[in-house]
Order: C-alpha cells, then sequence, then structure tokens
C-alpha cells in the first residue's frame, strides 16, 4: 500500500482573496486545470502510478497568501469543500486543513474543527514569508492545538521574506526564479522555521506536538550533527538533536535521492521518513517509481509508504 502525505490542490475562490501585496495571481493553466480536479481524473492518475490515499493540502501560498480580512472565511469554506471531496472518495483521499494564521486563535478554532467535525487528519501552514516566523507567541495557540487534539502540523515552504530575495538573490531571483523556490529557498525558508521552533521553548511547553517537513526535511538531516555540536558547545540548546528526532517527521515530496532518504533514515530512523510525491509539481510515476527502488528493505519501505502514515494520522 502507498500513501502519499504532500499531494496538493486548488480552491478557486482563493483568486478572489489573494494578497496582491505579495503574491502574483494564479490565471488558468493546465496546472491549476489539474489541481482544482478532486475527483475520477486524479484517482485514474494515482491509480497509473499505484498509490492508494492521497492526504489533500492546498497549494501555497494557501491561506498565509490571502488578505487577512479573507483567511478566516476563506479557509472554513475551502476546508468544508475539501471536506466534501474527501466524503466522495473515503477510501482515496484525506485532508490537511487550511488555518488562517492571520488569527492565530480563528486558526486553533478552524483546526479543531476541522478535526472534530470535518475529519482532518491534521494541518498544512505555508511558511510565512512575509515577515513573522511561526515561533512567535501569538502562533503559539494553534501548536497548543495540535498538541491536544494529537495531529502534525505540516510546515510547507513559502516565498521567501522580499528582503531576503534582495539580499541573497537579487538578479537570480529574475533570470533563474527557481533558486528562491524550490532549488534552494524554499528548503532554508522552511529550514529555518523549523529551527526556530526548537529554539523557542515550543516543545517544552507541548511535549506531544507532532511537526512534519516535507523535501527530505528541509537539509535539517543533513545538518542535524552539526546544528546539534554547535548549540552544545555554546551550551544554549543542549539537546537539539533530541528534540528535533523527537518531534519531528520528514517526507520524501519532490525529492527523490537514495543518499537523501538514507541519511533521513539514518538520522531520524525509519519510523520517522514517510512517502510523499509532491503532486502535480512532480509526477506521482516519478514517485512510486523512486521509492519501489530504493534500497530498502521490505520492512523498512512497508514503514515509508502506507506504517508510519497509518500511525501518525490514524488513517
Amino acid at each position: 500500500m502507498i500513501i502519499a502525505l504532500e499531494e496538493h490542490y486548488f480552491d478557486p475562490s482563493w483568486n478572489q482573496s489573494f494578497d496582491d501585496r505579495r503574491h502574483a495571481a494564479r490565471g488558468p493553466s493546465p496546472l491549476f486545470t489539474m489541481l482544482e480536479e478532486l475527483g475520477e481524473r486524479r484517482i485514474a492518475d494515482m491509480d497509473r502510478a499505484g498509490i492508494d490515499v492521497q492526504v489533500l493540502s492546498h497549494a501555497p501560498p494557501g491561506a498565509q497568501g490571502l488578505r487577512d480580512d479573507c483567511a478566516v472565511g476563506w479557509s472554513e469554506a475551502a476546508n468544508d469543500a475539501l471536506a466534501s471531496a474527501v466524503a466522495a472518495y473515503p477510501t482515496r483521499f484525506a485532508g490537511f486543513a487550511s488555518l488562517p494564521t492571520a488569527d492565530p486563535a480563528a486558526a486553533a478554532r478552524e483546526l479543531e474543527r476541522a478535526v472534530l467535525q470535518l475529519g482532518f487528519k491534521g494541518g498544512m501552514i505555508h511558511s510565512l514569508g512575509e515577515g513573522p516566523f511561526l515561533d512567535e507567541k501569538r502562533y503559539w495557540p494553534i501548536f497548543e492545538c495540535a498538541a491536544a487534539l494529537n495531529v502534525p502540523l505540516y510546515l510547507h515552504p513559502a516565498d521567501p521574506n522580499p528582503a531576503v530575495v534582495e539580499a541573497y538573490y537579487k538578479t537570480y531571483s529574475k533570470t533563474h526564479p527557481i533558486i528562491m523556490r524550490a532549488a534552494w529557498g524554499f528548503a532554508f525558508e522552511t529550514g529555518t522555521q523549523a529551527v526556530r521552533l526548537v529554539l523557542s521553548g515550543m516543545f517544552e511547553r507541548y511535549p506531544t506536538l507532532k511537526i512534519i517537513l516535507g523535501h527530505m526535511g528541509e537539509t535539517i538531516p543533513f545538518q542535524l550533527a552539526r546544528i546539534d555540536a554547535s548549540f552544545a558547545r555554546e551550551k544554549t540548546v543542549p539537546n537539539f538533536r533530541d528534540l528535533f528526532t523527537r518531534h519531528f517527521y520528514v517526507t520524501t515530496s519532490g525529492f527523490f535521492s537514495d543518499a537523501a532518504l538514507r541519511c533521513c533514515i539514518s538520522e531520524l530512523g525509519v519510523h520517522r521518513v514517510l512517502f510523499s510525491v509532491d503532486w502535480p509539481y512532480v509526477t506521482n510515476e516519478d514517485g512510486v517509481r523512486f521509492i519501489n527502488r530504493a534500497p530498502l528493505s521490505p520492512e523498512e519501505r512497508a514503514r515509508v509508504t502506507a506504517d508510519n502514515a497509518r500511525e501518525l494520522l490514524g488513517l
């Protein structure tokens, strides 16, 4: 069985509420036609590749790209619409809730509603590239709610802060725009968010909190030994590795490398690694081909492709 955790969809109503200070409008394109479809064509594509279940989440930047005055209402409506799609295909789809972080208290309430009333398996936050970091205390009610509900929050990348784009990418953001996204910037935007969560004391406050990072952990597993040793020498965080490996899970979304997969398993343990495709930005066939050929034992493969997701999400 194969369960894929970071598989996106797009609610057309997003276009009416997006924040044009930060994001370009999402016009018609073949990609967004694929994202909007939540029925037989999507399932046929899953079947061709051999994927049994997609856990659906809104495409980036989701609720984090909306005007503040629209974020709460849009999130509620989008989650209701997604719940209807899941109800139509309950053995093939599950859902992560969109959360209106512009109003953290409302985001916590919406996570609770989405889990308890709509049956969602957690929530997704698309970083906060417009400025704030998620470790700021105003956002802690969202994490407190996730811990109380015993569901994970998936941290997904968003475009870096414009000041970061100017300082680090500048002209390359025009000539090679993918540098500030999947090729480089996404990993460090979301990896920085994750490291700050560890430093904030959040996991001491909420010891059952679970966080998912895509893209093989946004570089952190590769850097984990150095990060841990550096903080230990400074005597500021003597247990970074312990906190990270107890609270974080990583997925294979859009990162199909045997070496990266073995690194994540070696550093975090096979129980913390879950299969994802990152559809439709990469194809289901590429994701399944990778995991089927990866140098894993049968037990490890079963863990990564399905067993860990079943346990983490209660599928």
